[in-house]
């Protein structure tokens, strides 16, 4: 039986990753924190590791520690990390400085894996050009534009500048289903009849359900790529009028539209960002988010995708937030 890692395995897509290797009969590693929550990780079968990425120190203890014992990851998935923070710099420690320490730690104690998939993010690279509507591709240069999107970034410089690191990067788009929490607020706001737009320019989405996600990186342990970075979207294009629409159809909701101009809801994210911090908080709605709201071409080239692991996402906007209401329902969330 081959053995994973899931770091950030508490996280929204770390447990559905959980999830995927017990279903797939790995033997499972929750990396964890001692102060994350452990509600979606209750499966008997899952062993949980205890991980501090603030040095490499401290992560060769905890290896050393499994390597005495005998247990070698053959697979690592390190999906850990923030995106959204209440220190700015935190994005950077965590994301980029914490993910060095982990390979680092790695190659000191000679437990390098089979394969290290990074998840990083379609923010390293930034939203495709908003004049040609051309989609973000392989070969562009990568234009962040938030906080998280440069920390994902120089994280990818520094795995793609390892001599022989057997990695792996992908670059979701917007990974929604159950569990999430920042689509739960847009499912929310139209459920209570509101039906909100920033700006007067039309909006093209992309989204990854959480179940399509999953299965791709399961299949890319598998596979005899290597050292290569893809994006990860389902395939199509939503205009954000679109993605409305469906949530409407299925919560059975008629709305109000109310579309805000642009100079407004940045003062709102800049002037609620500086008041929250004033009580430790994070506003959802932050100036790194206004940058991402505010963009109109969020397109992606997925054809990497199908060409080196055949993949053909099984869930459409439509059928996705139809699984994912369901279960906020379920939940009591809706």
């Amino acid at each position: 039986m081959a053995t994973i890692l899931i770091t950030g395995a508490s996280g929204f897509i770390g447990s559905f990753f959980v999830e995927e290797g017990l279903k797939r009969g790995y033997d499972v590693y929750a990396g964890v924190r001692k102060s994350s929550s452990r509600k979606y990780l209750q499966d008997p079968r899952i062993k949980f590791a205890e991980f501090d990425f603030s040095t490499a120190e401290k992560v060769q203890a905890v290896l050393a520690e499994y390597s005495s014992r005998g247990v070698r990851f053959d697979y690592i998935i390190h999906s850990a990390g923030v995106t959204k923070t209440k220190k700015k710099e935190d994005f950077n420690r965590v994301n980029c400085l914490n993910t060095r320490n982990f390979i680092e730690a790695l190659i000191a104690s000679g437990m390098v894996p089979e394969k290290f998939i990074y998840m990083s993010s379609l923010a390293a690279f930034g939203p495709g050009d908003p004049v040609t509507g051309q989609p973000v591709r392989l070969n562009d240069t990568p234009k962040p534009i938030e906080l998280y999107g440069f920390s994902k970034l120089e994280a990818e410089k520094y795995i793609t500048g390892l001599s022989g690191f057997p990695w792996l990067i992908f670059r979701p788009t917007g990974v929604y289903g159950p569990r999430e929490t920042d689509y739960f607020v847009f499912f929310q706001t139209i459920n209570r009849g509101l039906e909100p737009y920033i700006g007067f320019k039309k909006q093209v989405l992309t989204f990854i359900y959480v179940r399509d996600l999953v299965r791709l990186i399961f299949d890319a342990l598998k596979s005899p790529h290597v050292r290569k970075g893809y994006f990860v979207a389902d395939g199509n294009e939503y205009p954000s009028e679109l993605f409305a629409e469906i949530t409407k159809k299925i919560l059975s909701k008629k709305t109000v539209r109310i579309t805000i101009p642009k100079f407004l809801v940045k003062f709102i994210a800049v002037s609620g960002e500086k008041i929250a911090g004033l009580w430790g908080a994070v506003p959802t709605l932050n100036s790194d988010k206004y940058n991402v709201l505010s963009s109109t071409n969020w397109r992606c080239d997925v054809e990497p995708l199908r060409q080196d692991f055949n993949f053909k996402a099984e869930y459409d906007l439509e059928k996705g937030v139809s699984e994912a209401i369901a279960w906020y329902r379920q939940e009591g969330w809706l």
